[in-house]
């Protein structure tokens, strides 16, 4: 980690000069363009009364948090099958539950369907990159082909349902999750 370059950051973060962060610290300009420069270590007692200038402490400061994951692999996917409704669900982002939407891949085999989903808060979209399908709502359903969207918010009971004689396969998005 570099100590310097780190403080520099907070320093410019909270809008502060050299000057007025020696001054609020009682340290010269030159002490803390050393440190930031990695020209010179400030004793810990030196740095506990820069970060508290700066709005922080050392556990905070050092804590090195992980980079929020951006790209995800076919090895971070995860599937399960349901034989019994005909469909593969595809989670493409794992732990999505922690996130505020939630997308998956549904392959629908001919005559399978999704669960059966309740209400419930949020919004959900889809996009049918394969086949055909209905989106059942309560007791309203409506037909998406290839390359049609859907949006709805789930008021009622809702589920995806393939009457056709090819696999579909769906974008399908929840959000706040619910898959």
């Amino acid at each position: 980690m570099d100590i310097g370059n780190k403080i520099n950051q907070l320093r410019k973060k909270n809008g502060l000069t050299q000057e007025e962060l020696a001054d609020r610290c009682e340290l010269s300009k030159g002490f803390i363009s050393q440190v930031e420069r990695g020209l010179t270590s400030p004793s810990i007692a030196t740095l506990i009364d820069i970060l508290e200038c700066l709005g922080t402490n050392l556990k905070d400061f050092f804590n090195e948090s992980s980079q929020e994951k951006i790209v995800f692999t076919k090895q971070d996917v995860f599937e399960k099958e349901d034989k019994e409704d005909g469909n593969m669900i595809t989670w493409l982002i794992p732990n999505a539950q922690k996130n505020d939407m939630e997308p998956i891949l549904i392959n629908i085999e001919p005559g399978g369907q999704s669960t059966i989903d309740a209400p419930h808060e949020g919004e959900e979209f889809g996009y049918v990159i394969a086949g055909n399908i209905y989106v059942h709502l309560g007791n309203k359903k409506f037909r998406a082909k290839k390359g049609d969207s859907f949006y709805f918010r789930p008021t009622s009971d809702h589920y995806l349902q393939n009457t056709g004689k090819t696999k579909a396969t769906v974008l399908w998005v929840a959000s706040p999750p619910s898959f």
